[in-house]
């Protein structure tokens, strides 16, 4: 039986970014081999399990065990690695081998947190794939976990280890661009067919997936369903979908570069269903989550962060973070510094080199790296946090149509007239 859902984090006071990192303990020699296992190894996982593959010699970790609730998945993920690779149904049996250094996890969203910390408990570093996690309580219960443990989380996020936000965060804190005042950006989509409808499969029975372990923490039981299954990004108990799916590849990297990540302390959302997409896939069920967000989000500093994300149309807005003397806008792979022009003559415009496109492979082995360095990865906690509390609150200001007002001392989010706001958990997917 699947383990219930994570408790409430307790309220306590946030460490300032970059601030009172725990020690890693066990830390790996430089030549140590890493030895990593995989939980959830549907098409996500069987990439990193691909990808890891690729370079395990340059990254100098091997594949041990695979860990999924379908054994279809299960045999497809062995096969990659090797007939060596053990197999496990329930992921607490893997985590039990001491063996195993790291694991990988791309479960579905609802499994993230309660895998997570199980395995950071269990003395193991972890790549857990974005979200971190699919609620803000059980968000800072890992982000305890990793401080109480000292383990490496890496949340997979690949765009952090895209190096032109790594340059635009320096020329911000060099004071290129004055105090950031906004920040733009979208992650657009159109898919005829309506996103997320992906196929479903023969093999998909209630005989191959344990239905029960799947469903886990989430609390409306029903049968077995294969669109739930395959296509769990469209239903809110599993998922926040555009939001957890999309915005993360953009919130991380824009808090990243701004130098210096914050919690917001006010964020807003709107999301729409204007087109109804699914009604174009013949016996599709309609999907929860809108096909259309739009976030505001605002921080200590003044800055305001907007982000736009889409299933039904894939224009883009203008990728730029704006400051008080110059703006830096990110043109293709590199980024432009453009001063306002009252500061023209104190500015000097400049582009940086182009750096290679992100990828997956950049992220593992940034993530391999810093295991062995003892050192925060690309996304790590810090940032990580800070970005579920950005995701989450949008959710919650969507759903109840509020205004989200976040304290990070307390943890205690309200609404803008001071009322609090019951941090949703499991349960809520009785509100859709």
């Amino acid at each position: 039986m699947a383990a219930t859902a994570a408790a409430a984090a307790p309220l306590l006071r946030t460490p300032v970014y970059g601030q009172n990192q725990a020690p890693s303990a066990n830390v790996l020699g430089a030549n140590n081999r890493i030895v990593v296992g995989y939980i959830g190894t549907g098409n996500m996982g069987q990439t990193h399990i691909r990808t890891q593959k690729a370079h395990a010699n340059e990254n100098n970790i091997v594949q041990v065990a695979v860990c999924d609730v379908s054994k279809h998945r299960a045999a497809q993920a062995k096969a990659i690695i090797g007939d060596h690779a053990e197999v496990y149904h329930d992921y607490r049996k893997l985590l039990e081998r001491k063996d195993i250094d790291a694991v990988t996890i791309a479960t579905v969203d609802h499994w993230h947190a309660r895998c997570t910390i199980d395995a950071l408990n269990a003395g193991k570093h972890v790549y857990v794939e974005k979200p971190m996690t699919r609620y803000l309580g059980e968000a800072f219960e890992v982000y305890d976990t990793v401080k109480k443990t000292g383990k490496i989380l890496q949340v997979g996020s690949q765009g952090c280890s895209d190096l032109k936000w790594h340059k635009a965060a320096e020329w911000i804190r060099e004071g290129r661009i004055g105090p950031v005042v906004m920040a733009q950006g979208s992650y657009m989509r159109n898919n005829p067919k309506g996103e997320w409808n992906y196929p479903i499969e023969a093999w998909a029975t209630a005989e191959d997936i344990d239905w029960e372990f799947w469903l886990g923490p989430v609390h409306r039981k029903k049968p077995f369903d294969p669109d739930d299954y395959f296509r769990w990004r469209k239903y809110y108990p599993y998922c926040g979908g555009l939001l957890s799916d999309l915005v993360p590849h953009k919130a991380h990297p824009y808090l990243l570069a701004t130098g210096k990540p914050q919690f917001p302390v006010r964020v807003a959302c709107v999301g729409s269903k204007p087109v109804g997409t699914d009604k174009n896939t013949q016996g599709t069920p309609p999907r929860d989550v809108p096909e259309i967000v739009q976030i505001i989000a605002e921080f200590p500093d003044g800055m305001v962060m907007h982000i736009t994300s889409s299933s039904v149309n894939e224009q883009g807005t203008q990728e730029m973070i704006r400051g008080h003397l110059g703006t830096l806008t990110m043109a293709g792979n590199r980024v432009e510094l453009r001063p306002e022009r009252p500061f023209a003559d104190e500015i000097d415009p400049e582009n940086s080199e182009p750096f290679p496109v992100e990828s997956v492979e950049a992220h593992e082995k940034n993530w391999f790296d810093s295991i062995r360095a003892n050192k925060q990865p690309n996304c790590g906690i810090e940032l990580a946090i800070r970005v579920q509390t950005i995701v989450s609150l949008a959710e919650i200001s969507d759903r109840l149509n509020v205004l989200c007002v976040f304290d990070e001392k307390t943890r205690k989010v309200t609404t803008a007239d001071g009322k609090p706001v019951t941090v949703p958990t499991y349960g809520w997917c009785e509100l859709s």
